[in-house]
């Protein structure tokens, strides 16, 4: 007993560890040179515009809800006030600030996100090695990097769409009132992702389909032998029981608060500031305004030369430029750019918005191996059904589906796969690889749990498939970091780093 529980002790241990070193690898990463362009990089001349804006009380029109620009609203103003972080200043955002004031807490909230990550996998499958591969797959995206340094507002989204799901999958392990504060942080988490971005919806929506999916299963399985039998045949069969199969204990009531009342709150309430600010106009009308403008954006190179189309994400075929400058040490010093190495005549400073592509190509590769896995098994149990309703009344033998918490998991990464990138098909208007990145998510998930599985089988061939997908992802990693920090590049080093034509 005493040995069981020091070893215990010990995974604990190196767990917590490793999950630290994860942290602060992210950390580092994100507040590494924050100030390094001081400028206002993309998007950034909207959203640190708009946040400068609330605090200067000027009016403004917004195409997006307003959460995002109030947190970095507060980054500014919490920035504005510590003695560090001033060694480059400008007035792009309508007050003379530094860049840290505008960045810092976007890449604090960027280096927690594997840290969730890795807590939402733990919380699917209880294995310690796979909520560990998936944090640090999370950490190795260059894509999460890139969105992280700069104030921008799609890890906010993504941020709080996994909050959400990791809090209502938390609420069916308690009772009572803990249940009930799950219950309301999931609501919270739900409706924060709709009030940065309309997309953040679709944490909900996957979440939806997961309750009807796990509803479908127990209406089946009860109309197919004994209830009651078939649990402890399950309960035998499954050595620990996801808690995705526990969703539908959750009550009418419950369902109906945390996952529509809740996050209709919230997002309602996070206009009131924005509306204090900007009475008209109103908030029905705000709305409207909202889906008018985006439906008046078009699509294509004209509009945008980024715009990608949604089937080109898994493949990562359209990154964006988020800054691209070239400079000389002929000519006279940049305040925007950081100074030039020694001895360099000429060097590219490029920062592309685009993940780790191997981490990417691989996390494709295995969600399309998780949907094989998941149509095999549905084929399985249609199979097994016609078989037994010809002698279920004589056998009386219960259908069962899922018979695995593996088979659970792989329902739950493509449905929120597919509900994350599914509804992006009838998008007409112009849109980017950035929004993909809640689907690759799922897909990162896909990756560790294959990698995780891998890495236990018996084996030695699958075991060292598993360890090379570790060492690709992050070889790549350490590969692409030049273009995900912004350091200098000659033209021959810029050049072996773009390795398709669409990249450019």
């Amino acid at each position: 007993m005493k040995a069981n529980k020091k070893q215990f002790n010990k995974s604990t241990l190196v767990f917590s560890l490793g999950m630290l070193g994860v942290f602060l690898m992210s950390l580092s990463l994100r507040f590494w040179e924050l100030e390094r362009f001081n400028t206002l990089v993309f998007d950034e001349v909207y959203y640190a515009k708009f946040a400068n804006d609330y605090l200067t009380k000027t009016p403004f029109f917004n195409a997006h809800p307003p959460l995002s620009q109030y947190i970095i609203a507060i980054g500014i103003w919490i920035g504005t006030h510590l003695p560090f972080g001033k060694t480059a200043v400008n007035s792009m955002a309508g007050s003379l600030l530094s860049p840290w004031d505008y960045r810092w807490l976007n890449a604090l909230t960027g280096s927690l996100i594997p840290l969730v990550v890795g807590a939402l996998a733990y919380q699917l499958l209880r294995r310690p090695s796979y909520a560990f591969l998936a944090a640090l797959f999370a950490a190795c995206d260059g894509l999460f990097l890139v969105e992280s340094r700069y104030a921008l507002n799609n890890i906010y989204l993504v941020l709080f769409g996994i909050l959400g799901q990791l809090f209502i999958l938390k609420s069916v392990e308690s009772e009572g009132k803990k249940r009930w504060l799950w219950l309301i942080l999931a609501g919270i988490g739900f409706g924060a992702s709709a009030a940065i971005k309309w997309n953040g919806l679709w944490f909900l929506f996957g979440t939806y389909l997961i309750l009807i999916c796990g509803w479908a299963v127990s209406f089946v399985q009860g109309n197919n032998g004994d209830e009651e039998q078939s649990r402890e045949i399950n309960s035998a069969l499954i050595p620990a029981e996801s808690p995705l199969q526990k969703l539908t204990q959750l009550s009418f009531i419950e369902v109906w608060l945390s996952l529509a009342v809740i996050p209709i709150l919230v997002y309602s309430i996070s206009w009131i500031p924005h509306l204090h600010l900007n009475p008209t106009p109103n908030f029905w009308q705000m709305q409207t305004e909202i889906l008018t403008y985006h439906q008046r954006i078009k699509s294509g190179p004209d509009v945008h030369p980024y715009c990608s189309a949604w089937y080109t994400w898994p493949l990562m075929l359209r990154p964006i430029v988020y800054f691209y400058k070239t400079a000389t040490n002929n000519g006279q010093p940049d305040p925007v750019l950081p100074a030039l190495p020694a001895g360099v005549n000429q060097v590219i400073f490029d920062v592309h918005a685009m993940g780790n592509p191997f981490l990417w190509w691989l996390s494709t590769l295995a969600l399309v191996l998780v949907i094989g896995v998941l149509v095999h098994r549905i084929w399985v149990w249609l199979q097994t059904r016609s078989q037994t309703s010809v002698d279920a009344i004589e056998q009386q033998r219960p259908i069962l589906f899922p018979p695995t918490a593996e088979m659970w998991m792989t329902l739950y990464l493509v449905v929120n796969w597919a509900a994350n990138l599914l509804p992006w098909v009838k998008v007409t208007r112009c849109v980017f690889l950035y929004h993909y990145m809640g689907c690759s998510v799922y897909a990162t998930l896909a990756l560790a749990w294959w990698t995780d599985r891998w890495l236990h089988s018996p084996q030695t061939r699958l075991r060292g498939m598993g360890v090379t997908i570790i060492f690709l992802v992050l070889g790549a990693f350490i590969f692409w970091m030049p273009i995900y920090l912004g350091l200098p590049l000659s033209q021959m080093e810029w050049k072996i780093r773009m390795w398709l034509p669409s990249w450019v």
